[in-house]
């Protein structure tokens, strides 16, 4: 299985565009030891010709031209991405769809009946698409049952409901449903790799963490060190938890339940700019190293 970040930054990337904190100021200037982010997102494939794109991020033109592969120009208008899986209906996750209007067919669209609800009409980017191409909606059920993608053979897809936030425009907000945000288990059948890609994760629970167990490699979310992060930054009045996101450092937080694990290659994405971990020579990044965490980055790429 061949895995591509294609933007491994939370909500507005890094530096964010109006952002002035230490980070985002830092690397502008040259002051700190940082790479620059887009907005999270990854591509997988079985073969590397036929690929499954995983959300669609507002800087998706960009990241199509970082990766030649899912342009390979075999015909007048083309591309190698066979269909696109949403994980959720946030804003950073979707809008790109509206940058794919473009294509010369309805998209294939996997998404859980709660995000196609908001994508419907909180944030109607399926009925924006309906006066182009238009989609065409595959639902993905999350009662853990496994399904497969045309055009991805040799990949088993696995929807693993999580604990975490819905869209600030869904009715769920607050209340939320099994569906508006899940993980995704990715195996392939050829090599028995198995990813587990989970962006936005606010509690690991009993069944998130088997699934952890069970992976070869995580990409998992990475948003922020502490929970109050974004309230001390002075940008921002939600703590992490309320936005649905795990911290790294707290107790019970993300790097605590890292640390059971010994199988996995272990990669947060989705790292927002306020996070210290960003500075490549920061005391936390330092720590993230020591416990054999490793920070995703845009064009990384990985085998299963």
């Amino acid at each position: 299985m061949h895995i591509r970040v294609l933007g491994s930054g939370a909500g507005g990337g890094f530096p964010q565009w109006n952002c002035n904190c230490p980070n985002c100021s830092g690397v502008r200037a040259g002051l700190i030891r940082a790479t620059p982010r887009t907005q999270s997102s990854i591509a997988v494939s079985a073969d590397g010709d036929d690929w499954i794109l995983f959300n669609a991020s507002p800087d998706i033109r960009a990241q199509l031209a970082s990766f030649p592969a899912l342009q390979p120009g075999r015909r007048v208008r083309d591309t190698a991405i066979r269909a696109i899986l949403l994980v959720d209906a946030q804003i950073d996750h979707t809008t790109g769809l509206l940058m794919l209007r473009e294509h010369t067919a309805p998209w294939d669209i996997y998404c859980t009946a709660a995000i196609a609800q908001d994508l419907s009409s909180g944030f109607p980017i399926f009925n924006i698409l309906a006066h182009f191409r238009g989609v065409n909606w595959h639902e993905v059920l999350t009662d853990r049952s496994d399904f497969a993608i045309p055009g991805a053979a040799g990949l088993t897809f696995t929807a693993v409901p999580l604990k975490s936030e819905a869209p600030p425009y869904s009715p769920h907000r607050h209340n939320t449903v099994p569906g508006d945000n899940i993980g995704v288990r990715v195996r392939d059948e050829r090599t028995h790799g198995t990813l587990f890609y989970a962006p936005g994760l606010g509690r690991v629970d009993d069944e998130v963490f088997a699934c952890m167990q069970e992976a070869d490699c995580l990409l998992v979310d990475g948003t922020l060190w502490t929970d109050d992060e974004m309230i001390r930054s002075g940008i921002g009045d939600k703590p992490g938890s309320a936005m649905g996101h795990l911290d790294q450092s707290g107790r019970g937080g993300i790097m605590e339940h890292l640390g059971r694990l010994t199988g996995p290659r272990k990669i947060l994405i989705h790292i927002n700019n306020t996070n210290p971990i960003l500075d490549e020579d920061s005391p936390e990044r330092h720590a993230l190293e020591a416990a054999g965490i490793e920070v995703a980055y845009d064009g990384m790429t990985i085998e299963l």
